[in-house]
């Protein structure tokens, strides 16, 4: 992901742990021009003054070691480097990480809940990380609360032979503005398995990544976001393949209704020369339910290798589909129920990925209350 319109291969260097190697964004840049800047509070070009606060509550399985440790700490910014000014100056601001560590060959034999909870003051800066160490496995959860400016960096280590279960609760208050980075780094025969889910907020952008450092690696990226009249939800997603034969399947898909509800999904895969044997797939699906609503969808494929095993993207954005609510209708179905059941089959594959059975209840009770309004 780079600062202009260059390919892929071209640009996909630019990153830096400095902020004086991020130029202050004007929107023209490829990686912002969909970003209503003039709503990031300051984020963007370092006018937020760091007073806020957002708290970090970890209520971890039994088997799963948690920190908290300085920026000095070498497992910081051992992952990721920042791609963009918003992520360096969330680098260069935070003060206290919060690590989290899966021993090796440890099966959690709960989910690990990470609670952020924004206290509707000022803006705040953040670092995360979370380590799972070869043959381990996982579930962790992260639930944004409340309000705030926030921006933050997330950083997944997935180590050779284990397996990482993310969900990504973004249930923010309707005035908070979040820009968070989420990247991880896959080794050998690894598995990482993430669910995004953005409901609330004013400004949400968020940019998951993926890298892989030993052949066999697996993602799996999902997301689900519903953008009401006002919100701006934009996902920006990056999967860097530079090994053999490693896969990666993206599914996300969104539902906007009301005035000015504006959601922008980015997918971006590279395959490099050198990864042969790749296999992967990203697919982005949008339903228009009211006038006034706009969705952005970007998928972009740069595969520099003739020998792929599968690469192939998608994307469709539009609005209910007549025949399907004439269909129930037709069956004595009322028009208003047959919406709703139409729009949950939209998105009733995607809950039903999240392993986490309150998580999966909760998202289905937000769904029904957005299709209630």
């Amino acid at each position: 992901m780079g600062l202009d319109t260059k390919p892929l291969s071209a640009v996909l260097g630019a990153s830096s742990y400095s902020l004086d190697d991020f130029p202050v964004p004007t929107g023209r840049e490829e990686i912002w021009r969909f970003t209503p800047l003039s709503r990031l509070r300051g984020l963007h070009d370092g006018t937020a003054s760091v007073t806020g606060n957002v708290a970090v509550e970890v209520s971890p399985a039994p088997e799963v070691r948690v920190e908290t440790v300085g920026r000095d700490d070498p497992r910081v910014g051992r992952a990721y480097v920042p791609t963009d000014r918003v992520s360096a100056q969330a680098f260069s601001s935070f003060e206290k990480a919060t690590v989290i560590t899966v021993p090796q060959e440890a099966v959690t034999s709960a989910p690990t809940v990470v609670t952020l909870r924004g206290d509707r003051q000022g803006t705040a800066y953040g670092h995360l990380v979370i380590s799972v160490e070869p043959m381990a496995e996982a579930v962790v959860v992260l639930d944004h609360q409340g309000s705030a400016v926030y921006a933050d960096n997330v950083e997944f280590v997935v180590g050779d032979g284990a397996t990482l279960k993310v969900v990504s609760l973004q249930d923010w208050a309707d005035d908070a503005v979040h820009v968070s980075h989420h990247h991880a780094s896959l080794g050998r025969d690894a598995t990482f398995k993430s669910f995004v889910v953005t409901l609330g907020g004013d400004v949400v952008r968020l940019a998951p990544s993926v890298s892989y450092t030993g052949r066999g690696g697996d993602a799996d990226l999902s997301g689900l976001y519903f953008v009401d009249a006002g919100q701006h939800i934009e996902h920006r997603l990056l999967v860097d393949h530079s090994v053999p034969d490693c896969r990666s399947n993206v599914d996300y898909r969104g539902a906007l209704q009301g005035d000015e509800a504006h959601a922008v999904w980015i997918g971006d895969v590279m395959i490099r020369v050198e990864a042969t044997g790749t296999d992967t797939y990203e697919l982005n699906r949008n339903l228009i339910l009211t006038d006034g609503a706009r969705a952005d969808s970007v998928p972009n494929l740069e595969i520099l290798t003739g020998e792929v095993a599968g690469a192939g993207h998608a994307s469709a954005s539009g609005r209910l589909d007549d025949e399907h609510t004439f269909y129930l209708q037709a069956r004595g179905i009322p028009y208003d129920e047959a919406r709703r059941l139409v729009i949950r089959g939209f998105f009733a594959q995607l809950i039903n990925k999240i392993e986490v059975e309150e998580i999966r209840d909760r998202v289905l009770a937000a769904v029904e209350a957005e299709l209630a309004r």
